[in-house]
């Protein structure tokens, strides 16, 4: 089988989701990442069936450009640990907006408080869940800069280990949606970054991949595509663009319609701010296309899912019907996995995003299961 992108003109007809690069905030150079700066415990609605400790913290982390901070929650089981204490599942969550208020531990879908986290406590694993830095803490979110939201969740686990001793160092990472795009990069950065955790593998489902090469083809002639949130996914992209990285004037590239969706993406959560700008296309948007050396470079870093050098097992799940991270995406992010020997397990379901996220769940849990409870 001959590797490389088999469908690189199809990739520019589904782009679906979006970045933002966050800028710096003052978050203690001289702490070392994963130290907790304040601990707290959540409110009786944040609580979950089979937890002994809810408890919400705040920790170093490290952005696109320096330290920031990040806010993460942690979930203890019931009973006394394992040997060698409890194995950890870290929790990547999808899009909720980039505005203060959309952390999602402040405001998490019930799905997750009922279903998928009091599951994982009874499978016997700790969850740890981390916001993301600059998503209710100072600077502006990194939307889908994976490199900065795999530290994120890096330092979500240092942190809760530091206030948790009953925690061990096994740990795996699962994630939906932005926050399967989040898993895949902490597998591929985590066994360099944290030597001293024993990551055994990454879930990711709706897992969006491929945007780097889609990403250039926008510009005022972009007709509304048939998926959805693209414009709010798109408008958290440059939003954040615009914030951290003036030298790039993202101002330059947009028109008032533009300007006015950078607005209301920054006030409002995701799904609030789609209610508002999803008759508006991509290209009502853009004034000229994207074609800037600099900018493409920047996108292509905080992107590109790695597609080799993995040393732990993946699982992907994908929605046939999905219309917020098409399956042709997925189909290729595959094909150049395999390609490369990755330990990879696929399976298909026929939801749409979110449909398919819980259709995928027992299977995830049965390959965290496979990772996570072998010596």
């Amino acid at each position: 089988m001959r590797c490389g992108r088999f469908m690189a003109g199809a990739a520019g007809v589904v782009v679906s989701v979006t970045v933002a690069l966050a800028g710096p905030a003052d978050a203690g150079v001289d702490e070392a990442p994963g130290t907790v700066t304040d601990l707290a415990e959540l409110a009786d609605r944040l609580h979950v069936a089979g937890a002994t400790t809810a408890e919400r913290l705040t920790y170093r982390s490290r952005g696109p450009r320096g330290p920031m901070l990040s806010t993460g929650v942690l979930y203890l089981p019931e009973g006394a640990p394992p040997q060698g204490g409890w194995p950890i599942v870290a929790y990547a969550h999808g899009t909720s907006g980039i505005a203060d208020e959309c952390a999602f531990t402040l405001r998490p879908r019930d799905y997750y408080l009922t279903s998928v986290y009091p599951d994982l406590l009874r499978a016997g694993y700790a969850v740890v869940i981390s916001d993301y830095v600059g998503l209710g803490t100072p600077g502006v979110h990194p939307y889908l800069d994976g490199p900065a939201q795999a530290r994120s969740i890096i330092d979500g686990v240092r942190a809760a280990r530091a206030v948790a001793p009953s925690l061990g160092t096994r740990w795996a990472v699962f994630g939906q949606s932005q926050g399967g795009h989040a898993a895949l990069f902490t597998a591929h950065l985590a066994p360099g970054d944290a030597p001293e955790l024993d990551l055994r593998g990454a879930a990711a489902t709706g897992a969006p991949s491929n945007l780097d090469v889609v990403f250039p083809l926008a510009g005022p002639w972009l007709p509304r595509l048939p998926l959805q949130k693209t414009t709010t996914y798109f408008g958290m992209l440059l939003a954040g663009l615009r914030a951290s990285a003036p030298e790039l004037d993202i101002d330059g590239y947009l028109t008032p319609v533009g300007r006015d969706v950078l607005r209301i993406v920054e006030a409002d959560c995701a799904a609030e701010a789609d209610a508002q700008v999803s008759g508006i296309g991509i290209g009502a948007m853009l004034s000229r296309p994207l074609d800037d050396p600099a900018l493409l470079a920047a996108v292509r870093a905080m992107l590109k899912v790695p597609t080799s050098g993995y040393s732990v097992p993946l699982y992907l799940g994908q929605g046939l019907t999905d219309l917020e991270v098409p399956a042709p995406l997925t189909l290729e992010l595959i094909a150049e996995l395999r390609c490369a020997g990755t330990d990879l397990r696929v399976d298909w379901y026929p939801g749409d995003h979110l449909g398919a996220a819980r259709e995928a769940f027992p299977d995830a849990l049965d390959f965290l299961r496979g990772v996570l409870d072998r010596p």
